[in-house]
């Protein structure tokens, strides 16, 4: 039993705080325009329960975790190519606890999370553009690119139960097109596909060598502005792969994961944002069922 744990705390760490707080999905809006110039500072509160399997290797009945995690996440928006360009950087500090029923196992563990890092430009619809400019610009299609990767710079043990580091590093390409629509350019359609590449854990369970396959997603996601202050999205998910092997021998445990979410943004005036999100999978083959929700505020300044 006590191994079982290990394993499941883990691939918590992996999906959930690997991620900073977006869960499963890239927030709706994100390939929008933005001016150059400006930086931003996200407050993150996310909390996710999970009472089936985590880990997408083994299927823990009776299993329940409960993450708590605070991130800081910074980003900068500048021109590269006369093309609107970002970098990001995010932090997070968490507290996870797990047990398994009918058993006298349950760990507690806080620190921190696997911090990540994202490049990303718009190709095409996002001229680099200052603040009076942007304030002139009209909504249009863009499409855009971004790599996003995570480095094992959290908390873990081989010997522990239950660990916040995954003890890997991740990344993930994405390609996006993100497309108003509708009177007024009120509704917008996101669509995402991105691919999550992971590196070994060659201390698993101490010296073993656990090795994940690919894992390839699609999201898409519809939002509609109510205000110009209010808007809210409904979103979706589907991923496939990441068979995982230990010391090189296939587990035979590919999964299959739909998710869906929503975000409600409202944004008071163009220097700060609150952001409230949910997420929960409807299908999940040897992957995770969990419910997960966040609150983010934003703060941008010149």
């Amino acid at each position: 039993m006590l191994r079982t744990l290990r394993v499941a705390g883990l691939a918590v760490a992996v999906l959930l705080v690997g991620a900073p707080a977006r869960a499963q999905f890239t927030d709706p809006r994100t390939y929008d325009n933005a001016p150059v110039g400006v930086n931003q500072l996200e407050l993150i509160y996310a909390h996710a329960r999970s009472n089936t399997s985590i880990n997408t290797a083994l299927i823990v009945a009776g299993a329940q975790f409960e993450l708590n995690d605070g991130t800081v996440d910074y980003t900068r928006f500048l021109s590269i190519a006369h093309r609107l360009a970002w970098v990001e950087a995010g932090v997070p500090i968490a507290n996870l606890e797990g047990s398994i029923n009918g058993t006298d196992i349950h760990e507690s563990t806080t620190g921190d999370g696997d911090s990540s890092y994202q490049a990303a430009i718009l190709v095409r619809g996002g001229p680099a553009m200052g603040a009076a400019q942007f304030a002139k610009f009209k909504p249009v299609t863009t499409i855009g690119l971004s790599l996003t990767m995570t480095a094992p710079t959290g908390v873990y043990s081989a010997n522990k139960v239950l660990n916040l580091g995954s003890n890997l590093w991740s990344f993930k390409p994405e390609f996006a097109v993100s497309a108003p629509f509708g009177p007024g350019q009120k509704w917008e359609f996101d669509g995402y596909g991105n691919v999550s590449f992971f590196t070994n854990n060659t201390a698993y369970h101490g010296s073993q060598n656990l090795g994940q396959r690919a894992i390839p997603g699609i999201e898409g996601h519809i939002s509609y502005t109510f205000a110009s202050s209010v808007w809210a999205s409904f979103d979706t998910r589907y991923s496939f792969g990441g068979i995982t092997s230990i010391n090189g021998v296939d587990q035979e445990n590919g999964q299959q994961n739909f998710t869906l979410g929503t975000e409600v943004w409202i944004t008071p005036n163009s220097r700060n944002s609150l952001v409230v999100e949910f997420a929960t999978p409807v299908v999940h083959v040897n992957g995770p069922t969990y419910t997960g929700f966040g609150i983010k505020y934003l703060y941008s300044w010149p």
